[in-house]
């Protein structure tokens, strides 16, 4: 027979007299990893091996009784638990399964650095059910994108010679501690696929992807999922981009107003020289996806141009402007442009899309009180 070993518990505190009239002993119901709800088994506590388990237990037995019953006078009198606390623990162990397997798959299907964690301490609500993680935009039927660049640099160092950059007739965007030194609306000219610089070339930042652990987290606001950083960011450094699917405006018009009945708002405008292209990163994302709005944002939008020059396809690249401290929700302004304006024009929101305004719970002093 295969050891069995616990997953979560299904458990309770119950009054129990064995054959040898031994009271109030404390048992528990569990759940075997791998082995069906059938073969659940009471177990006494001196058989359990697993006191990671016990504690997440008695954490969701303590937090039920605080958030559900606050206000109320609770007596824990060490008995049976009731039914309504027990399927709370249960609920709450099959969510805590959920998510980690959510968490490895994300972190399966990443290909940058960081690290992806996933929390959810507030309330119930497991991983999203339509949601599909990717690390480059993803074109739909009929749009062509051209990953290959025409032409790239021979320099030796890239910060003294005519790089990219200065091809393109705009400036070199980073200094030497990696940090962006260019105004917003100012695009980004990495060092691309034909260029003989190696990968260690200092105009190489966005297209090495996320380098700092971050974690999609449930807010106790009412935003829904957000993402936080794990790891102290110095201020003007690359975060992360913005993914999703490529659609046509037309299409980002029909989706758009969908999106406005729910309240939700994923479309961002590719509009740094037309109105082409919109990225709707609602179904298919990276951890982008969940960063939430603000008004007082700590992420700004840079266009970034590396393998792909076309004009109408600029990567979108979120940055620090300010330095984030480690367990900091990370937020960008959902109607900041690429140009760095803050317009009506960017994140969902074409004259089109005003369907239902969508109210703001950022909760800055410099609130709009709409995102749109």
């Amino acid at each position: 027979m295969r050891e069995r070993a616990p997953q979560f518990g299904r458990t309770g505190r119950v009054d129990f007299l064995s054959e040898n009239n031994i009271p109030d002993m404390e048992y528990y119901l569990v759940k075997w990893k791998g082995w069906p709800d059938s073969t659940n088994t009471w177990e006494p506590l001196q058989n359990l091996k697993c006191p990671l388990l016990l504690q997440q237990f008695s954490n969701d037995k303590h937090n039920y009784l605080s958030q559900v019953k606050k206000g109320k006078a609770i007596k824990d009198n060490n008995k049976a638990l009731k039914p309504a606390i027990a399927e709370y623990i249960v609920k709450k162990a099959k969510q805590r399964l959920a998510l980690q397997r959510w968490q490895d798959e994300l972190n399966r299907r990443k290909n940058h650095k960081g690290m992806i964690f996933v929390e959810n301490t507030v309330d119930l609500e497991g991983p999203p059910s339509d949601f599909y993680y990717i690390n480059e935009y993803k074109p739909a039927p009929g749009i062509s994108l051209v990953n290959e660049a025409t032409f790239g640099c021979s320099c030796t160092d890239c910060f003294f010679e005519k790089c990219c950059p200065a091809e393109a007739g705009v400036l070199l965007a980073y200094n030497k501690n990696q940090q962006i030194k260019i105004p917003p609306g100012t695009p980004i000219y990495e060092c691309n696929s034909r260029c003989q610089c190696g990968p260690d070339c200092p105009n190489r930042i966005v297209q090495k992807g996320t380098q700092y652990s971050l974690c999609i987290f449930r807010t106790s606001n009412g935003c829904g999922w957000g993402v936080k950083t794990l790891v102290k960011i110095k201020r003007m450094s690359f975060v992360m981009e913005y993914v999703g699917e490529v659609i046509t405006s037309e299409e980002a018009e029909r989706r758009g107003q969908l999106y406005d009945n729910k309240g939700i708002t994923y479309l961002f405008d590719l509009d740094y020289e037309s109105d082409e292209f919109t990225v709707d990163a609602a179904r298919y994302g990276n951890v982008s996806h969940f960063v939430n709005h603000s008004c007082d944002p700590n992420l700004q939008v840079f266009n970034v141009f590396i393998d792909n020059l076309d004009t109408r396809l600029p990567r979108i690249a979120l940055f620090s402007t300010r330095t984030i401290n480690a367990g900091e929700e990370l937020t960008f302004d959902y109607q900041m442009k690429g140009s760095g304006d803050v317009s009506s024009d960017s994140v969902d929101h074409s004259p089109a899309k005003k369907r239902v305004r969508t109210v703001c719970k950022c909760g800055a002093v410099t609130c709009r009180g709409y995102l749109n």
